[in-house]
């Protein structure tokens, strides 16, 4: 039995990374060009040419690279990747990097709102100079960041599990019973955020939104992840162990994969979406029920 659920995960984890290559592929070097100032590329990086003056620039599952002395006038969005602005360039409205940076170099200046959307789940409003941190700078930097956010996320658990612990209970027999589902759950609901970031985006009076869909997404995708870190402690405690220590175990498992450089990253980011899935699915049963 143990094994048959222990199959179903790796099933589900096979089916959640084959749809994102699949995706990618099928989105590779896609052009839509609106009156050859708005510009949207699926798959790939956007390039404005030194000195070249677009309204709006958008990559989804790439950079946007402001060369030297470009400009943009309104809006400049990366989802899945960098804004990157080299020296002199300018954003003459507001810059998002959907789970990226925004990397400015000297004499680059934004001149709206600037921010990081789901950047390892959080929301952040600074980007950072380019060429200023080594492998082992940025790397000491992000094991900092993961800590700090176990150390919050870990507070939180233990607050639910006080407070209301059949929440995570709930979501780690969601993840148990229904692992395929919750990865779809989680790639769709991925899929639908990032879908309506470009509807906010393109419609430019949606972007003040941007901050609040990031914090909503960024609360879900933390709540899921911590039914996640629950179920990782039951898969690797006994039984005989109560929920609390369970959830502290997966803590524990799920910390030091995360300062793994490169594949701990990938392995939380699947943790994640298998958590935004979890919850989604969770709600949709519990909405389900409350119909009947």
């Amino acid at each position: 039995m143990k094994s048959i659920k222990i199959n179903s995960f790796i099933l589900a984890l096979v089916a959640a990374l084959s749809v994102i290559l699949l995706s990618t592929t099928a989105l590779a070097q896609t052009d839509v060009n609106i009156n050859n100032s708005n510009i949207v590329r699926f798959g790939g990086d956007v390039i404005v040419p030194p000195g070249q003056v677009l309204e709006n620039v958008n990559a989804i599952g790439g950079d946007v690279t402001l060369q030297e002395g470009a400009r943009v006038t309104q809006t400049a969005i990366a989802i899945g990747g960098n804004v990157i602005l080299e020296q002199d360039a300018r954003v003459d409205g507001d810059a998002y990097a959907v789970g990226g940076e925004i990397i400015t170099s000297a004499g680059a200046t934004i001149g709206g709102a600037s921010g990081t959307v789901l950047e390892n789940g959080r929301w952040g409003m600074h980007g950072r100079r380019r060429g200023t941190s080594s492998f082992v700078v940025r790397y000491l930097l992000n094991t900092a960041f993961h800590l700090i956010n176990v150390l919050i996320g870990t507070i939180i658990g233990v607050v639910i599990l006080m407070w209301r612990p059949n929440f995570l209970l709930n979501l780690a027999a969601t993840i148990n019973q229904y692992p395929l589902q919750s990865g779809l759950w989680g790639l769709g609901g991925l899929f639908a955020v990032i879908l309506l970031v470009i509807i906010l985006a393109v419609s430019l009076i949606g972007i003040p939104f941007l901050p609040l869909i990031g914090l909503m997404v960024g609360v879900t995708v933390v709540l899921g992840t911590l039914g996640v870190t629950l179920w990782v402690g039951e898969r690797a405690a006994s039984r005989e162990r109560s929920p609390m220590q369970q959830f502290l175990i997966g803590v524990l498992i799920l910390t030091l994969i995360g300062v793994i450089p490169v594949l701990g990253g990938l392995v939380l980011s699947v943790v994640n979406i298998f958590g935004f899935g979890a919850l989604l699915l969770w709600l949709a049963k519990k909405q389900r029920l409350k119909a009947v």
